[in-house]
């Protein structure tokens, strides 16, 4: 049997990898990517973080791209966003395509329930929730604190790397300094 591989499915016959299975108060849609509409390196840099061991183990592939960029710099999944590249579907319209074999196809919604029947939560309780704005508040906090950390490493690397240049190659400072005692008044 072939591996199979989570997060890819059909949607209206094209394939898409899903990112997000279901939503916070909108528990019967999902948020898929078309890979069709997808640039052929987008295409390739996608499938590379769906097929990690990262994008495998994740609950919801969203949160694995949320932090990665493509090779270009953009961030992956704020690029998707603004390319509208990440397509609101009900669930009922995706079929979950795991392997090849037709047998592991799955509805994504009849998937949907089978994981919050194991879980023992309703499908709402399975969408990723939104941060609370003290988790925000904390998170602001902890982002300001590393960038002052980085700013003191960084600091004392400038001073270190002056040092060291001014013992390989000392400034040269001018010792001739004109004072008004000097000029010579006409």
């Amino acid at each position: 049997m072939a591996t199979q591989v989570k997060h890819v499915g059909n949607f209206a016959g094209k394939k898409v990898v899903l990112a997000y299975r279901t939503l916070p108060n909108e528990p019967l849609n999902a948020l898929v990517i078309p890979t069709e509409r997808l640039t052929a390196s987008y295409h390739d840099e996608l499938f590379k973080v769906v097929e990690s061991q990262n994008g495998q183990d994740a609950f919801e592939l969203a949160t694995v791209l949320a932090p990665k960029k493509f090779a270009d710099g953009n961030n992956m999944l704020v690029t998707l966003a603004q390319q509208n590249l990440l397509v609101k579907v009900e669930t009922k319209d995706v079929t979950v395509t795991p392997s090849p074999q037709k047998e592991t196809w799955l509805p994504l919604d009849k998937l949907n329930e089978q994981i919050a029947e194991q879980r023992g939560v309703s499908i709402s309780d399975l969408a990723v929730k939104e941060e609370s704005n003290e988790d925000t508040a904390l998170t602001k906090k902890d982002t300001a604190r590393n960038y002052r950390n980085r700013a003191d490493t960084l600091y004392k690397e400038v001073i270190e790397l002056r040092r060291r240049a001014d013992e390989i190659d000392p400034p040269v400072t001018s010792s001739k300094k004109t004072s008004k005692k000097d000029t010579v008044d006409a």
